[in-house]
């Protein structure tokens, strides 16, 4: 049998979803605010989402609101000195405000209009922005209520074990879910946050859960690899 719809749902249902435990799904609704959410995502790139939120949290409290221009006046020093429990402070600092810069620039500060674009529109737009990458696109796009599937390295983890791919391509793995899962923007983004922090919990890098995983039936590891090693 393979993976379907309500394989993932019932596998999935245990999951427990904290919302602070998901920086830029936390930020977004909580301000609605495209450029926040494109912020604390890049706070979030190779960091995890309790620090990102920390480092976000401490911006708020030295710049006030976050905007482009609010950003620019304080300047580098200030916004890495905030956000430095975030790691690579200096060089998340200059993504920043590379990117207040480009969207003041070209967009008059102004990002709010992304939401009303089709979605591979809005996708080749935020790709042209600086520090923004496929996965950050899409946590903004799913975000918006459009039909996207951001992919992390828990997903892609997860993904690979259960055999629904055979690479680490970000676009095959994006799509393989897409497949799997209802066509629905809401969908797509309760299946991905509970499909990370079923990768945190259960099917994790070191000593996955596969005895509580409600995949294994259908998990190409745990069958071929967890079982085997049992049988020997």
């Amino acid at each position: 049998m393979g993976l379907t719809e309500e394989l993932v749902s019932r596998a999935l249902s245990n999951v427990n979803i904290e919302p602070r435990n998901f920086a830029a799904v936390y930020v977004f609704r909580g301000s609605n605010d495209v450029f926040k959410a494109l912020v604390v995502t890049i706070l979030t790139q190779n960091t995890n989402d309790k620090n990102a939120l920390r480092a976000y949290e401490n911006l708020v409290k030295v710049v006030g609101d976050i905007t482009p221009q609010r950003l620019l006046e304080v300047g580098e020093d200030a916004i890495a000195n905030a956000i430095r429990v975030a790691g690579m402070y200096r060089v998340r600092a200059r993504k920043i405000l590379e990117l207040s810069k480009v969207v003041i620039e070209r967009f008059g500060g102004d990002l709010s209009w992304i939401k009303d674009l089709p979605v591979d529109e809005a996708r080749k737009l935020l790709l042209e922005l600086p520090g923004v990458g496929e996965k950050t696109a899409d946590v903004i796009l799913v975000n918006l209520g459009k039909l996207a599937f951001p992919v992390d390295t828990h997903i892609t983890r997860v993904s690979l074990r259960l055999g629904i791919v055979k690479s680490r391509n970000y676009g095959e793995i994006r799509s393989a879910w897409m497949r799997i899962l209802k066509p629905d923007p809401s969908r797509y983004l309760d299946a991905h946050l509970r499909l990370i922090q079923f990768g945190r919990e259960i099917c994790r890098a070191r000593e996955p859960r596969c005895n509580v995983c409600g995949f294994k039936d259908v998990c190409r590891y745990y069958n071929e690899v967890v079982k085997r090693g049992k049988n020997k």
